[in-house]
């Protein structure tokens, strides 16, 4: 749910990107924070541990465009791929207005990415959300890889709903502006249709 700052009169949308443990949800944002300008971002936080690259969040606001006069901010978070971390997963996802999945393309973290996605599900199933309402992006990360599964059968078992999806290789930044500039599209399409 955006929050709306009348004083500073901007609206903030907040879009999380959702999937296994190690599958470049970080790196996306490390690529993303890497390449905007200064004056457009805010501090990136990163807390980390020996197991888990991310534990809590990665922290970035992107300021994009105007609605009625408004300007448009958007926060930027990753959630902890282990299941471990479910609860930090939920708080995470609380007052979502985008999603993007990172599925990992590896032939042998297809279990992970089954089952990443279902507790995406229900995590904003118990929240109220329902993820085809949402405005949500399939990104298939490491393309680059000689394991990766074929792109049919990554679309056939994590996209059947057909939603916008990318092939990716974040370590470079091949489809990593895509992913989230069609995500932001969609949050924005969303706030227009609320504003009116």
């Amino acid at each position: 749910m955006s929050f709306i700052n009348y004083s500073s009169r901007e609206i903030n949308c907040k879009i999380v990107y959702y999937g296994p443990g190690l599958c470049g949800k970080t790196t996306n944002l490390q690529y993303i924070y890497g390449k905007t300008a200064p004056d457009a971002k805010g501090k990136m936080i990163s807390l980390a541990t020996e197991t888990e690259r991310t534990l809590f969040f990665d922290f970035l606001p992107l300021a994009l465009g105007k609605i009625r006069g408004f300007r448009t901010r958007f926060h930027l978070y990753t959630v902890p791929g282990q299941v471990f971390y479910d609860a930090s997963r939920k708080l995470i996802l609380k007052g979502v207005d985008g999603v993007i999945f990172v599925a990992d393309s590896q032939i042998e973290r297809m279990e992970a990415n089954l089952e990443s996605l279902d507790n995406l599900k229900v995590n904003l199933q118990e929240q109220g959300y329902d993820l085809d309402r949402v405005p949500y992006v399939v990104q298939y990360n490491k393309r680059d890889l000689p394991n990766s599964a074929p792109l049919e059968e990554l679309q056939k078992l994590l996209n059947p709903g057909g939603v916008a999806d990318f092939e990716a290789c974040a370590t470079v930044g091949t489809g990593v502006f895509e992913t989230l500039k069609a995500t932001a599209k969609g949050v924005l399409t969303d706030l227009k249709k609320m504003g009116r």
